[in-house]
């Protein structure tokens, strides 16, 4: 008779993923993993794998949260400049507001774990695309309906506009100082014109 799951496969993702988030890879142990997500090991390894498995399945869940979640915000923001400004001023937010100082999942398994590990490395590779696609879609349309002036090359715009979104992650683990970030991005979005 086969056994019956007495939890929420999507319920103990998030609970890895944050986890993960929290800690890294490297400092979370399979004890860890068992004690935060309130299941037996054999159901640890009969859903998800292993570690390195599970780890993967959080890092994928994370990455489709963000872009879903970036999608949705565009599409609610058909002023660009609005949108943009918005998207900081919520990522600052977020940033100085986190307690635990987590950044971004992202960022932190890039430095965590790159190089040395090529699958993780295209994981990385794709979701830098994927946002940088979003960025350079959204200024675009900005672009096209008039509401940028900008000369800028909108690629590389986008690229830039990535590397701050990602960077906000980084320095507010080490200052979380919301004018000083908030600065910084307004130095950049004025190039949009």
């Amino acid at each position: 008779m086969p056994r019956v799951k007495l939890f929420d496969e999507k319920e103990v993702l998030n609970k890895a993923m944050n986890l993960f988030w929290k800690k890294g890879y490297s400092a979370t142990s399979v004890q860890d993993l068992v004690s935060h997500l309130g299941i037996n090991r054999a159901s640890l390894y009969d859903t998800f794998g292993d570690k390195e498995k599970l780890f993967k399945k959080a890092f994928e869940h994370y990455r489709k949260i963000n872009i879903e979640g970036l999608t949705q915000f565009f599409q609610g923001h058909p002023d660009v400049k609005d949108g943009f400004s918005k998207l900081f001023e919520i990522a600052i937010d977020e940033a100085v507001k986190d307690k635990d100082k987590k950044g971004c999942f992202v960022v932190n398994t890039t430095t965590e774990l790159i190089p040395g590990d090529d699958s993780i490395s295209k994981l990385v590779e794709e979701n830098k695309r994927n946002f940088e696609s979003l960025f350079y879609d959204y200024l675009k349309k900005g672009k096209d309906i008039g509401q940028l002036k900008s000369k800028q090359d909108l690629k590389s715009f986008a690229s830039l506009l990535y590397t701050l979104y990602s960077g906000i992650r980084v320095v507010s683990k080490v200052n979380p100082n919301k004018k000083k970030l908030t600065d910084s991005i307004n130095i950049a979005l004025s190039l949009l014109g």
